[in-house]
């Protein structure tokens, strides 16, 4: 058998001792796979005393990660310590200086640096795989690099973020609000002490610009995405909207046209009968759509140290091999511009609070039909008279922005007594 691949692992978080303990628990069956033994001989971490549940005996260790890319005995460096700046950044461009192939779990550090980090892995002919940065376990970055090459890829939807995704599934099924289901996501470690990186909608939208540079062959670009996150959705909405025959998820949209390539993040209504609106709780989801394929499917768990290890050590085994893609695809990238948030077109939903007195509806109609948009729906649940009572409309396809200014119409109505709830209807 081949000589053993060595590997360097910085980071022994939840990530970094997952590949530890994997690359142990199935050395023989990842031995056979790849050809040779894959075996980790240096780690960095900040704590060296900290009981990570492997050991680290017998493993050469450094206080600085940079260091591990200039150790003659380190053939790969996998990177898992998070983060765009820093020692993460350092490091990889350092090891790829140096030659040596990298494999990371950085989605933030690939959205943001990820056309600098390619063409410093191209000029060095070294990989830089990234399986584990999008959607854990689910082997996405394959699926759309590797088993589309084949198709022209027309759009990737995906649930991205475990988090959001087990917030809006407790909202649903408990009838909770936000605040309650994102204490209960913390206490049960799927969210971390500041949330703001998930529900705030940024972590979806960093693996996002990595889809999207890899199904349409273009330099990533994290700054393009329009990115919202679920703060904004209450339980009411999540009941109406099974009402109405949709279910709320944070999604993640990619899309290629030839005015050129939307990227967005936002809580969006999904008809019941989608596949992506029955995947609950901690499961990711990513649907991409291809000229000759069709639609493709992906599910499963996006995050942990299981799922996000098998990542890490599929990208080692097919280094282990000998087998080398180009960063996002192809050879040469494309130029397509970015199309903004306002050239989206579609459905709405629509839920006012309002005074229940006569005439509020028809102003409410009024400043939607001035911004020549449709209705398809109304609900209202009783009579008030003098108070508050929730009021829901569901339009036709609109242009955003005609909705934007038909919403803020309708929020300095004084019959309109707080702000307007949008969430866009899409069926991906």
């Amino acid at each position: 058998m081949s000589k053993p691949l060595s590997v360097a692992v910085a980071g022994l978080g939840t990530v970094g001792a997952g590949v530890l303990g994997l690359l142990r628990a199935n050395a023989d069956l990842i031995s056979a796979r790849a050809g040779r033994p894959i075996a980790v001989t240096a780690v960095s971490a900040r704590d060296r005393t900290r009981d990570r549940g492997v050991s680290i005996s017998g493993l050469r260790w450094y206080d600085d990660p940079v260091a591990l890319a200039s150790d003659p005995g380190v053939d790969v460096v996998v990177e898992t310590i998070g983060g765009s700046e820093g020692p993460a950044r350092d490091l990889i461009g350092a090891a790829l200086a140096a030659g040596k192939p990298v494999v990371t779990a950085n989605k933030a550090l690939l959205a943001i640096h990820g056309a600098e980090l390619a063409q410093a892995a191209e000029r060095a002919r070294v990989p830089l795989a990234f399986e584990a940065a999008v959607a854990g376990g689910i082997p996405a970055i394959k699926a759309i690099r590797e088993g589309l090459a084949g198709n022209r890829i027309l759009r990737v939807t995906g649930i991205l973020n475990g988090t959001c995704n087990y917030i809006l599934t407790q909202m649903r099924e408990r009838g909770r609000e936000f605040a309650e289901a994102l204490a209960d996501a913390q206490r049960l470690g799927y969210a971390e002490a500041d949330p703001s990186f998930d529900v705030d909608g940024v972590d979806a939208a960093h693996k996002l610009a990595i889809l999207a540079a890899l199904a349409f062959g273009r330099p990533v670009d994290f700054g393009a995405v329009h990115v919202e996150g679920i703060r904004g959705v209450s339980a009411l909405d999540i009941k109406l909207a099974e009402e109405l025959g949709y279910r709320i998820k944070l999604l993640g949209l990619a899309t290629c046209s030839e005015a050129g390539v939307e990227a967005r993040v936002h809580p969006c209504m999904v008809p019941v009968a989608h596949p992506i609106a029955t995947v609950d709780g901690v499961f990711n989801a990513i649907v991409a759509e291809g000229d000759h394929v069709g639609r493709v499917v992906l599910e499963g768990r996006g995050a942990g140290a299981g799922p996000t290890a098998s990542a890490v050590v599929a990208d080692l085994v097919d280094i282990a091999r000998g087998r080398h893609t180009p960063v996002w695809g192809a050879e040469s990238l494309s130029a397509m511009p970015s199309v903004g948030m306002e050239g989206r077109s579609g459905a709405y939903y629509l839920r006012l609070m309002v005074v229940d007195r006569p005439g509020v509806i028809a102003d409410v109609t009024g400043a939607l039909r001035d911004a020549g948009i449709s209705l398809e729906s109304m609900l209202q649940r009783g009579r008030s008279p003098g108070e508050a009572v929730p009021v829901v409309l569901t339009t036709h396809d609109a242009s955003e922005v005609a909705m934007r200014e038909a919403v803020r119409r309708i929020a300095a109505l004084d019959a309109v007594l707080e702000p307007p709830a949008l969430i866009r209807i899409e069926n991906p």
